[in-house]
């Protein structure tokens, strides 16, 4: 950690800033992986996810891969998470935190296709830490319908979903 401080500190900066000026990426974080995994193996997120459950109390299951954990190590370090904890198990809880909300709000209910939808894009989330509205146009999204499926589904809503879900679930 003192070796790293310069970089733990931009990363603390970066985790700081309102959602919508933090633009990460799957690329930026694969990036840090394969840098961990060149330069120093012995970082790698799963040997450092283990020092982290000797010395503390980890909650929940091991992350599903190494970039999960990774993310999972990045927002421990950078104090965004009080425990260690699998960054799916995060998402997964924002997700139906998010769903209870809309149920017991201002909104209708989902339909069973909507919630279908939701599911995929909290999933897509999991693995690729972000979502776009052209990954409509990518697997799983394009065996459904795509874009188009998504509109005809949410309307107008279908951007605000989209950029909701993204803060919402990250958070």
């Amino acid at each position: 950690m003192e070796a790293n401080k310069d970089e733990i500190k931009a990363l603390s900066i970066f985790y700081n800033q309102p959602y919508n000026r933090r633009d990460i990426t799957f690329k930026m974080i694969k990036d840090v992986m394969e840098k961990l995994q060149l330069e120093k193996p012995l970082l790698a997120p799963d040997y450092v996810w283990d020092a982290y459950a000797t010395l503390e109390e980890v909650k929940g299951k091991q992350p599903k891969d190494e970039l999960t954990a990774l993310v999972s190590l990045i927002r421990r370090a950078c104090g965004i998470d009080s425990e260690l904890k699998a960054y799916d198990s995060t998402i997964e809880a924002n997700f139906n935190k998010w769903i209870f909300k809309q149920h017991t709000g201002q909104h209708n209910r989902f339909s069973q296709e909507q919630l279908d939808w939701l599911r995929m894009i909290k999933d897509h989330v999991v693995s690729s830490y972000h979502i776009e509205i052209d990954d409509l146009d990518y697997t799983p999204f394009d065996a459904k319908g795509g874009k188009g499926k998504m509109h005809q589904l949410f309307g107008n809503q279908m951007n605000d979903i989209i950029n909701e879900l993204n803060e919402v679930l990250a958070a």
